[in-house]
Formats: C-alpha cells, sequence, structure tokens
C-alpha cells in the first residue's frame, strides 16, 4: 500500500504574511509538519503543493519535495483544500505514482504528532472509511451558547437547555486543523475531504490551536515552547532523576 503525504502551502498569506515559512520557536512553520510526516514513516513521498519559490526552498531544505509549482489560480484568498488536493492528485496519476492513500497535512500544525497520523492512518483502514480527521472537543458546551439579538439582549440558541447540566448535553467536537487521511479511489469519486464517510480522530484540546493572527501565532508558539519545557525536565533521563 502506497501512501503519500501533501501538504499545501501558499505564499500569499495577508493576516500573518509569510506564514507558512515564519519562524515559530526556531524553526519554520512548515517544518513541523515535513517532520511529522517524515517521523511516521508512512509516506513514500512528502509533497509540498504552493506556488511560491520561497516556501519551496525551505520544504526542500527540510526534506519534502516540490516535484510541480502551484498554478495561480489556486493560490488565491477562495481556493479551497479540497482543489488543490485533486490538482496534487492529478499530477500524480499522470505522473503514475497514484498512492492507494494519502494524507493532506496542513502546514501551519506545529502540534501534529507522528503517532497521531499513524492512527489516522490505522483507523482508515481498519473501517474501510472514505477519510479520517483530527477533532477535539470543545472547551464548552455548545448547547448553551448565548447570542446578541437585534435589540442588544443576550438569548440563548437553544433555550430548553438552561436548566440542563452541562454533562447532561451531548458532545461537540471541532475540526483541529492538522491533517486529512483519504482512500484515494473513495475521494476521487465524492472529492471531499470531510465526506459523506469520515471516522474521527479524537485528539486533546492541548494539541489544538488555531493560528489565523498574530495573536493566535503567540499564544501557540507559548503553548508549544511550555510543552517541550514539560517535556524536557520529566524525561527519564532528565537531570535529578
Amino acid at each position: 500500500m502506497k501512501a503519500i503525504a501533501i501538504i499545501p502551502a501558499r505564499g500569499g498569506s495577508k493576516r500573518i504574511p509569510g506564514k507558512n515559512i515564519r519562524l515559530f520557536a526556531g524553526l519554520p512553520i512548515i517544518a513541523y509538519s515535513i517532520r511529522a510526516a517524515q517521523q511516521s514513516q508512512l509516506f513514500s513521498r512528502v509533497i509540498v503543493s504552493t506556488d511560491s519559490e520561497a516556501i519551496a526552498q525551505v520544504a526542500r531544505h527540510y526534506g519534502a519535495e516540490v516535484p510541480f509549482m502551484r498554478p495561480s489560480e489556486l493560490a488565491d484568498d477562495y481556493t479551497d483544500t479540497d482543489a488543490v488536493v485533486l490538482h496534487a492528485l492529478n499530477w500524480l496519476i499522470k505522473s503514475d505514482d497514484t498512492p492507494n492513500y494519502f494524507c493532506c497535512i496542513y502546514p501551519t500544525a506545529p502540534f501534529v504528532r507522528p503517532d497521531i497520523l499513524r492512527r489516522g492512518f490505522e483507523l482508515l483502514v481498519a473501517a474501510n472509511a472514505a477519510t479520517t480527521f483530527a477533532v477535539t472537543t470543545y472547551p464548552y458546551t455548545i448547547f448553551r451558547s448565548l447570542r446578541i439579538n437585534d435589540h442588544g439582549r443576550v438569548e440563548m440558541f437553544w433555550p430548553e437547555n438552561f436548566s440542563k447540566r452541562s454533562q447532561d448535553l451531548p458532545h461537540a467536537y471541532h475540526d483541529a486543523g492538522q491533517f486529512y487521511w483519504a482512500n484515494t479511489e473513495r475521494y476521487l469519486i465524492e472529492k471531499r475531504l470531510f465526506s459523506s464517510d469520515s471516522l474521527p480522530v479524537v485528539i486533546p484540546r492541548s494539541l489544538v490551536q488555531d493560528i489565523d493572527t498574530p495573536e493566535d501565532w503567540e499564544v501557540a508558539e507559548q503553548i508549544y515552547l511550555a510543552q517541550q519545557l514539560v517535556a524536557a525536565t520529566t524525561a527519564p533521563n532528565a537531570k535529578g532523576v
């Protein structure tokens, strides 16, 4: 079985200029996704899809391939991930290198881990699902969420839940924004990473942080550095242990 990693990384980020190769805790942020893919030992190729030569150079430096440059019409603010993945898959098909499975790994996912990538792949194969992807729980139940109405007053989206305990309400999950595994044959039918046959890879909230603004970046970096410090001081060979 052949699996290929596809990392979509365009060059035109507006909110955080140079986002995909900006230094995060000392490394270009895309390096974390490349490294996790390599360390998982699941992929015959780790491919970066980009329209930027600067991103391509960084990706190659960290061991990824950039065998083609993405066309400009697939690198604007409105291009979705599926369009980019399909472009990469079509290139692979034309090159007679169609994978049985592929994993789309986002370039700004410094918390992605090799063991979780493996878990997603194992679930995909064992369940014969179309796709699997990382999700996590909301920190507070969404079923008691509030809104501000047209008159400036606060009201509940679901007032019937006012008297219910949070532990009695269903769990709600959101996309962790890290990766999507897919069975290539099945993906090419529906052409959607979030398909009608997707399974969740549930991960802890401590490994999830959206990075859409400079403030998000700072928060994510501090969390990452704190986790690295804890890991270093609690390792079996740490000083004093």
